[in-house]
């Protein structure tokens, strides 16, 4: 294993003190598992980005403060530096989502700080101590299914209620602990009242846990949770706490019915092609 010169610094300046393996590894970062002290802990490894992937994330970043008035005006001119500022950017929206969530008692990982572009994390595990598998991995009966979906709504209201949508959840960035659904990866966080598609990604959200999680128990694909809930929070009485019914009638001038349910739908069959896929690696694998 190649240790990335991020965690050799890290563990120069007594962050960690040892890399103990590779966790995961995607098109923005790379996961590995690290001891500091008598403590296993996480540490994200942010990738360099691209210039073709700024466009893509311009959609999520609307809405959020620029550190400067420079920074603005660089990033909005294009630059070199311009881009450097929007990867950073980028970069912190995930720290400092994490500590605001955490703070309101939004279950992620508790975050141990943020270095020389490495996010040292609280590492998820299972019962028996093992990295905790993702939502989209495991096998549910009924019961379990309805009780996820009831935590996880509810960690998407909590959310809401501090500003932020996730804007990329899906059963892929859900770990099940022993005490339940944990919530990852927020590079992507959206600003709430100051994205205009905020509601979009929200709905969206909400409609791919329950794609997944209506594989198991399917009366859930008959709930609205999604648009109960962004409706009191526009006329602003969504707090933490406050119970939804998951009915909602929609106003049929503003809202295509149909196309809510084949959004369900295409999410339900995406999560199923990508477990079919993991499968048929498993099996290559082996």
């Amino acid at each position: 294993m190649k240790t990335p010169e991020s965690l050799l610094t890290l563990i120069d300046e007594g962050v960690i003190d040892e890399v103990l393996r590779p966790l995961k590894s995607g098109k923005e970062a790379a996961v590995y598992v690290v001891r500091a002290g008598d403590d296993v802990r996480c540490a994200k490894v942010y990738k360099d980005m691209a210039h073709r992937s700024f466009q893509k994330r311009a959609q999520y970043q609307e809405g959020r403060k620029s550190r400067g008035s420079r920074e603005s005006r660089a990033v909005n001119a294009g630059s070199r530096y311009g881009r450097r500022q929007q990867e950073a950017e980028w970069k912190n929206a995930e720290v400092d989502a994490l500590y605001q969530l955490r703070d309101a008692g939004v279950r992620v990982p508790e975050p141990y700080g943020f270095f020389h572009g490495v996010l040292v994390m609280e590492l998820v595990t299972d019962a028996e101590g093992f990295s905790a598998p993702r939502l989209g991995e495991v096998e549910l009966d009924p019961g379990q299914a309805r009780e996820f979906h009831a935590v996880l709504v509810r960690q998407v209201v909590r959310m809401l209620c501090c500003g932020l949508i996730h804007g990329d959840l899906s059963p892929y960035n859900v770990l099940v602990g022993p005490d339940g659904p944990v919530v990852i990866d927020f590079p992507q966080v959206v600003s709430a009242s100051g994205n205009n598609a905020a509601r979009t990604m929200l709905l969206r959200d909400v409609n791919n846990l329950t794609a997944n999680l209506g594989r198991w128990a399917p009366e859930l694909l008959d709930t609205w949770y999604g648009e109960e809930m962004w409706a009191l929070y526009e006329t602003g009485d969504l707090q933490p706490d406050t119970v939804l019914t998951g009915r909602f009638t929609p106003d049929a001038h503003e809202v295509d019915l149909d196309s809510v349910r084949d959004a369900i739908e295409d999410a339900r069959q995406l999560a199923l092609i990508r477990q079919q896929g993991r499968e048929a690696q498993d099996e290559d694998d082996h």
